[in-house]
């Protein structure tokens, strides 16, 4: 079976859900939480963007701030209202986890630094269009850019070498959203955002949009037992991305982290109510370096494969 992509069935139910595993499931101050918790992080994107637009706030300085209180809010969230109790990390792989953090964000940042010269070379200062009609447009051809990016580091045996390092773990949550390899995150995102800047978009139309990407990016990646209802036929959610990361490749479609509405057009939506993957990880675990393996995990591109074994007598 192929580790990386096979055609999504949305047919296939592969549900094995324990009630047990959850926090508050019935707690009112949780209900109340699952409620809120992501308009709430809606309402802070639209805050800082505006505040930012305003105030004309460093866009640097704004994303990586606002990117540390995502982070946090989510983190406090999945210790509140966890989807499964089973997938906090532990204290070795908080370990892990930062170090995989601060070795993609360094190299990251390094690489975008060149990526950020040509798109403040490239990228208009001033909106040549009305702002309300560029960052709609700016968040899905971003958002478009990255669906693909994501789905070829799946089909593609090279790119899946560098993308497949951040499926290894058997849990989904914040901390481990960064377990990636260096230069897959570099080449996804400096593909987004030298589209952006070649198609003309502005500055503050594409930091309003990175700022929602930001936010999309950990929240769907989050341990937090939220359901958007019907509205995970237009944004992307903990529900489907769940289902992305599944050890069962008829369900794991879902490449889109922002937005769902590629997944619709490019048949790769398998998500419905009550939908869930029976376990999270990769098909064939032998197949990369454990999450532990740091070093391993950055090498495992470059390594020899294997010889084919005899075929069947």
């Amino acid at each position: 079976m192929d580790e990386r992509e096979r055609p999504a069935d949305g047919e296939i139910y592969s549900a094995n859900y324990s009630v047990g595993r959850k926090g508050w499931a019935g707690n009112c101050p949780a209900r109340f939480l699952r409620a809120v918790a992501y308009p709430v992080l809606l309402l802070a994107v639209v805050s800082v963007s505006a505040a930012a637009l305003w105030l004309k706030w460093d866009p640097a300085r704004v994303s990586s701030l606002f990117l540390v209180g995502v982070i946090s809010y989510l983190v406090l969230l999945e210790r509140l209202i966890p989807y499964d109790r089973n997938w906090h990390p532990g204290k070795r792989e908080w370990r892990w986890y930062g170090i995989y953090f601060l070795l993609t964000m360094a190299g990251s940042g390094l690489a975008q630094l060149l990526v950020a010269l040509a798109v403040g070379l490239i990228s208009p200062e001033e909106p040549a269009r009305y702002l309300w009609v560029e960052i709609p447009g700016a968040l899905l051809a971003g958002s478009l850019v990255s669906y693909l990016v994501h789905r070829l580091g799946h089909r593609n045996a090279l790119l899946w070498r560098l993308h497949g390092v951040h499926h290894v773990p058997e849990k989904v949550n914040v901390a481990n959203n960064g377990v990636n390899h260096v230069l897959d995150i570099v080449l996804a995102q400096s593909l987004v955002q030298l589209t952006l800047a070649l198609v003309g978009f502005s500055r503050p139309a594409v930091l309003v949009a990175g700022l929602f990407v930001a936010a999309q990016g950990y929240f769907v990646h989050a341990n937090i037992d939220v359901r958007i209802g019907p509205f995970n036929h237009l944004l992307a959610s903990p529900e489907q991305h769940r289902l992305h990361h599944s050890t069962d490749l008829s369900e794991a479609g879902h490449y889109g982290s922002d937005l769902s509405c590629w997944d619709h057009l490019f048949g790769t939506f398998t998500w419905h109510p009550g939908r869930e993957p029976a376990a999270v990880g990769l098909h064939d675990p032998t197949t990369f370096p454990g999450t532990g393996e740091i070093l391993a995990a950055l090498l495992y591109p470059w390594r020899r494969r294997p010889a084919p074994g005899p075929g069947p007598e």
